[in-house]
């Protein structure tokens, strides 16, 4: 064999191989590709499950379905969120409820397909948790009683249960969040073991004017 037909040879069989090598990557990218359909697929058949049996008033098996779904996607879609929302609210999961359905609200704006069912649904979880803190703020004044108060340690300082330190109060609302200085702390971040006594019995009124 002389030197141009090895040349030749060489080429042919370079290009052969290319052309292999480049085959198989066609294929490993339509497998992977066809794999995330599979998944995407799998994942939505699941969704639409979980929302049917939300619809049924199966509501307990419709929140153990939406979190597997949650667990299996990155990027969650807007309708999810909403049937997600309200469904925790069927179960009693309030601030879940609200958690979700403001996800939607902050995604779909008004124009979303369950963009005025949300506001209500919203409305609706809002109410009910605003209730269960009531309750919950009743029975902590129960426990502690007048005769009952609690140390604070050396510095004799808690920090803001309400404000969490941050001396302003944020109230989530459907067209954006309000912000309002703590009415309670005097603007400090925190409270003297006295004002904390009397916010945890429910007898420490906020400023007014903020």
């Amino acid at each position: 064999m002389n030197s141009k037909k090895l040349l030749l040879f060489i080429t042919l069989f370079v290009v052969s191989l290319a052309g292999v090598a480049q085959s198989e990557k066609e294929k490993i990218k339509a497998l992977e590709e066809q794999r995330q359909i599979d998944k995407q697929r799998k994942t939505t058949m699941k969704m639409d499950s979980a929302i049917r049996l939300s619809e049924e008033g199966h509501y307990e098996e419709a929140d153990a379905k939406f979190k597997i779904v949650l667990s299996t996607i990155r990027s969650v879609p807007s309708d999810l969120t909403y049937h997600f929302g309200k469904n925790s609210y069927h179960i009693g999961k309030y601030k879940q409820s609200v958690d979700w359905l403001n996800k939607y609200i902050q995604l779909k704006g008004t124009t979303g397909q369950f963009s005025e069912q949300a506001v209500e649904w919203l409305a609706k979880a809002e109410a009910e948790l605003l209730k269960e803190r009531e309750r919950e703020a009743k029975q902590a004044s129960e426990v502690l009683s007048k005769d009952f108060t609690l140390d604070c340690g050396p510095s004799g300082k808690v920090l803001c249960t309400v404000c969490k330190g941050s001396t302003v109060v944020v109230k989530k609302g459907y067209f954006g969040d309000h912000y309002s200085t703590c009415g309670y702390c005097h603007k400090q971040g925190y409270l003297t073991c006295d004002e904390y006594n009397q916010l945890i019995k429910g007898n420490l009124k906020p400023e007014t004017g903020n």
